[in-house]
């Protein structure tokens, strides 16, 4: 069965993703990359379980009618042995400055705690949990003002609508009252969710510029968080130990690529067609980071 045909019969039955999701165990995001187009090769199983209710009695599924499995998570063994016993900063809570702050049980803070906070606070606001973070130094910022010039450029030279943002930026997903993450990278094609306040909805691209004190968050939780919002593409420099790693949502099957900082490195959402000079990031760090 086709995706147009899927989508035909989807349409003639009425089914929201939600109701689809329930029936057939598939999340919402992936059932709306998949009808919409955007994920390049679906897996079987999915193609399966979603065949199979389209093809069968609706009147039987008052439920999840058959088991998925997603994991969109990745473990790198070597990381995490490198960042065993690696305890995150978390926000120093109850700042009596910040007119307004109610101190909560850690996972209870919600977005509109987060915009109470004084604006010279760098913090992220993920899972209800509040995160310090450092002020960012000169390695990382030249990583991230080259990393902006050839997005920027390139975007501009082809006459493209998308927008490219580098922080400080607040990104809040939809549907999502208790998370506000500030990416390093970020671009944006749909304009309309970008409003004065920040960016509101997944951007396409996000990229993140590993510090110590944001490694295991960067590399496990914003992963999953990333994924499971609608990021197309997601891609980390790790300075320390001098690799790229990048994810491409736009796959089912989410396989993380580490590649050496060398070369040329092609950014997926524009068909590889958008280079980031490698050579020019490990001269950086070679350096100012040494």
């Amino acid at each position: 069965m086709t995706i147009e045909e899927m989508n035909k019969i989807k349409e003639s039955r009425g089914y929201s993703f939600a109701q689809l999701s329930d029936y057939t165990g598939v999340p919402v995001v992936t059932l709306q990359r998949i009808f919409a187009g955007a994920t390049r090769n679906p897996r079987k199983a999915t193609l399966d379980a979603i065949e199979k209710v389209l093809m069968g009695d609706e009147s039987v599924y008052t439920g999840r009618a058959y088991a998925y499995e997603q994991n969109s998570s990745v473990s790198y063994p070597e990381y995490e042995e490198a960042t065993a016993g690696l305890s995150e900063k978390e926000f120093v809570y109850g700042d009596r400055s910040v007119s307004g702050f109610r101190r909560k049980k850690d996972g209870d803070y919600t977005v509109n705690d987060y915009y109470s906070l004084s604006k010279d606070k760098w913090v992220e606001l993920i899972d209800g949990s509040l995160y310090d973070l450092a002020v960012p130094g000169p390695v990382h910022q030249m990583i991230s003002g080259l990393v902006f010039e050839c997005v920027h450029n390139f975007i501009r030279k082809n006459n493209i609508p998308d927008i490219v943002i580098y922080a400080p930026v607040d990104v809040q997903f939809e549907g999502d009252d208790k998370t506000v993450v500030k990416p390093d990278i970020i671009i944006v094609c749909d304009r309309n969710k970008v409003k004065d306040k920040g960016i509101f909805g997944a951007p396409d691209f996000i990229m993140e510029i590993i510090a110590p004190d944001t490694r295991r968050r960067d590399m496990f939780v914003k992963s999953d968080k990333y994924c499971k919002a609608g990021v197309k593409e997601y891609l980390m420099i790790d300075p320390k130990k001098r690799v790229l790693i990048s994810y491409n949502f736009m796959d089912e099957d989410v396989t993380p690529v580490t590649v050496p900082l060398k070369g040329e490195y092609e950014i997926s959402l524009y068909e590889g067609k958008l280079k980031l000079n490698l050579d020019e990031i490990s001269r950086i760090i070679k350096e100012f980071a040494e």
